[in-house]
């Protein structure tokens, strides 16, 4: 039988002492930060666990679709801005993947869990980038959604999370302008290059929409998540914001949201949209994704390949410890 991680928390919660429990509660509904040395319930722990590494796990393999197109930019202005980008998503992979080790779990076995297949990331970075408009998409749309998802987490309930935050959601807004700043260039050159800006929004319109998560009622963790202030926004509230700031975001450089049923809804004061293709979302989740294959075989490549910096810098460590230890 399928349990779920609502039923999984509700398990734990029923042998953990209440005393402890009734104070956490309190805490976490009275805005307190919760700190690494902090009593945690051990669901809290997991559901944290599992959802900063797979933040990590998206900001790593995230890197992939644009650090392809680092050598095909077509200036060098155009080389140096992705390149930053690209490093910045690099840190804020390390950021995280620090956060999610004060929860005990560490690095190793969290990178073991993305590269076996156990850990998810983002779906979105299961789709490939065909033209250099797809980068301008990239760092518009799924920036964009990112930030969305993220400045709330500034708020989140665990400390080291929030902090982490911080920063990331800074360099994000950098992202999300940089890829923006594409697709106004792109319409105001010639129709050609017009076109390319629109194949590539009617392209990542929709999987940036699905970066939210499933809606609301088939979304298990939502609840409990709220609950303890890990997150701060339901995924169909996200979502709503999103495209309610990012349709008058197309129509300023003159390009169409690829959505006939997308309207204004004046009583509701936000835009109404066409249906997802949740199909289409897990199937992605299931890795079906069009390059999900060549995303996974990267990272793992990259793991093995670069196995000596890792015991180089072992090894590093260890001699510059031993001599502290014979000062």
């Amino acid at each position: 039988m399928y349990t779920t991680e609502l039923q999984k928390t509700k398990a734990v919660d029923a042998i953990e002492d209440p005393e402890k429990l009734a104070a956490f509660e309190a805490r976490v509904a009275a805005d307190d930060f919760i700190e690494p040395k902090d009593w945690m319930p051990e669901a809290y722990r997991r559901t944290l666990t599992r959802q900063i590494s797979q933040h990590a796990h998206s900001e790593i393999v995230g890197m992939l679709p644009e650090g392809n197109w680092i050598g095909r930019a077509p200036s060098l202005r155009r080389k140096a801005i992705l390149l930053a980008k690209v490093q910045d998503e690099a840190g804020h992979g390390l950021y995280l993947y620090s956060a999610a080790e004060t929860l005990g779990t560490s690095r190793g076995q969290m990178i073991e869990a993305l590269h076996s297949g156990k850990a998810k990331y983002s779906t979105i970075f299961n789709y490939p980038t065909v033209t250099w408009a797809d980068i301008g998409a990239i760092g518009w749309l799924v920036d964009g959604a990112a930030i969305m998802n993220q400045v709330p987490l500034q708020r989140t309930s665990y400390g080291p999370y929030a902090r982490a935050m911080v920063r990331v959601c800074k360099e994000e807004s950098f992202h999300q302008r940089q890829g923006y700043e594409i697709m106004m260039h792109l319409c105001q050159g010639t129709s050609e290059q017009k076109r390319m800006a629109q194949d590539a929004l009617n392209r990542w319109w929709w999987p940036s929409l699905m970066m939210f998560g499933p809606p609301d009622e088939n979304s298990p963790n939502t609840a409990q998540s709220l609950r303890w202030r890990i997150k701060r926004e339901t995924n169909d509230e996200l979502r709503q914001k999103f495209v309610d700031i990012t349709v008058p975001q197309a129509e300023a450089i003159g390009l169409s949201v690829p959505d006939p049923a997308l309207h204004w809804n004046e009583s509701k004061g936000g835009y109404d949209f066409g249906e997802i293709d949740w199909e289409e979302f897990y199937a992605v989740v299931r890795g079906e994704g069009p390059v999900a294959k060549e995303r996974m075989k990267a990272r793992r490549d990259a793991w093995e390949k670069n196995a000596w910096v890792r015991e180089a810098a072992d090894a590093y460590a260890a001699k510059k410890a031993q001599k502290k230890q014979a000062a």
